[in-house]
């Protein structure tokens, strides 16, 4: 079996783009990826036609290690584009073996892990500005079904904080925490942008919340840093999505800088090295989280990662408060039930592509605002309403 065939297609959904990627092989069976980079699509676009098509075309699907091994010893820089563009390809090919195989992928990965996958709500508190805001969207979320919820409550502080936006996120978080009761875990997001000191403080000042844990406090790519935080809060760390090496990874794990490892399997490397950060961090007794904030693609990926590794915690769904055609784009896709993911029974990924949707939303040029562009909350996720799914029978 070879893959003959290599085709792109970028489509708009709402304030992000998605570009999609689908491998067909000499058999005629065919696979799915994602390739979106938030608001780089144009830029992996070009790297994917002018660099991997020649590499990817002519290869085996079934051969990761030497396929996939030598796209990373090739690529040579690193850096989220690249590895972007490889990690596309190689969620591809999972999808190809499983339908080969007759088998839905996560049981090529190990199988069935666990009893269940919860899933974590973000994206929900788009337009929210007052604390009173951010605790109706809250109470919307857990009439969802969700137990868990993510959300970045501290506008466009950078390192420091004064005493007024330290008391202003407090009042957020704890507006949260009333709202939804103690039985649902609340992640708290940074985005990387505050000093070790200022991180910590503002750690203590939330202590009382009991975050399920704290993302990303301070430069992701210092993880000296990252463990002094660490080893000065009371609740876990968490950290990776900006992670793209093998290595970085296995520096993380061996520092123990954070407590919930967080790879985003669509810029990371795909599913195969996945299981390997899944690997390294197993010795340190640490869990993880896989990040995902873009397309149906790539969470049904990570859904079937979820499924067959037993250290994943939860995994995180933007979906239900995307843009309301953003099911429409693939076809077979329904993956929630109160709050938790079902377990996926069709061969493959289980879903395709619906090459007349993307056609009928076609990429739309724009540019999300900076973390530091008081824009940023109010856009976050546009319309910012949860929308309703059709049901559907699978197994759980």
């Amino acid at each position: 079996m070879k893959i003959v065939k290599l085709e792109s297609f970028l489509t708009n959904c709402g304030l992000r783009n998605y570009l999609f990627v689908r491998l067909t092989t000499d058999t005629g069976l065919a696979g799915i990826g994602e390739a979106t980079l938030e608001w780089q699509e144009m830029a992996v676009h070009t790297l994917l036609h002018e660099w991997a098509e020649e590499r990817i075309l002519g290869v085996c699907p079934f051969d990761f290690e030497q396929v996939f091994g030598n796209l990373i010893r090739d690529q040579y820089q690193g850096g989220a584009t690249v590895m972007t563009v490889i990690s596309a390809l190689e969620i591809a090919c999972w999808d190809i073996v499983g339908k080969a195989c007759g088998q839905p992928v996560y049981r090529l990965l190990g199988g069935r892990a666990r009893e269940q996958l919860p899933a974590y709500a973000n994206g929900w508190y788009g337009g929210a500005v007052t604390p009173q805001d951010y605790a109706g969207k809250a109470r919307a979320v857990v009439a969802r079904g969700y137990r868990a919820m993510k959300f970045d409550p501290f506008e466009q502080a950078w390192k420091d904080m004064d005493e007024p936006q330290m008391r202003a996120a407090q009042d957020i978080v704890q507006a949260v925490r009333e709202a939804v009761g103690d039985d649902v875990d609340l992640m708290i997001e940074v985005h990387g942008r505050l000093s070790v000191g200022c991180a910590i403080e503002m750690g203590h000042r939330l202590a009382h919340c009991r975050p399920a844990w704290y993302e990303e406090p301070v430069t992701p790519h210092s993880l000296d840093l990252l463990a002094e935080v660490r080893h000065a809060l009371p609740f876990p760390i968490a950290a990776g999505e900006r992670l793209y090496m093998l290595e970085e990874f296995s520096r993380l794990a061996s520092l123990r800088a954070c407590d919930i490892v967080q790879p985003d399997l669509a810029h990371c490397g795909g599913l195969w090295i996945g299981k390997k950060i899944a690997a390294l961090c197993q010795p340190q007794d640490l869990r993880l989280a896989p990040h995902c904030s873009i397309g149906p693609v790539a969470l049904c990926a990570a859904i079937h990662f979820g499924w067959a590794t037993p250290q994943v915690m939860v995994q995180e769904n933007f979906g239900d408060f995307d843009a309301p055609w953003r099911d429409e784009l693939v076809c077979g896709w329904n993956p929630m039930r109160d709050g938790r993911y079902l377990l996926p029974d069709a061969p493959g990924l289980g879903i395709s592509l619906n090459d007349a949707a993307c056609a009928r939303h076609p990429f739309v040029k724009h540019a999300f605002p900076s973390l530091w562009d008081r824009r940023w909350v109010a856009e976050f996720t546009k319309a910012g309403a949860p929308r309703r799914r059709p049901a559907r029978r699978d197994r759980t």
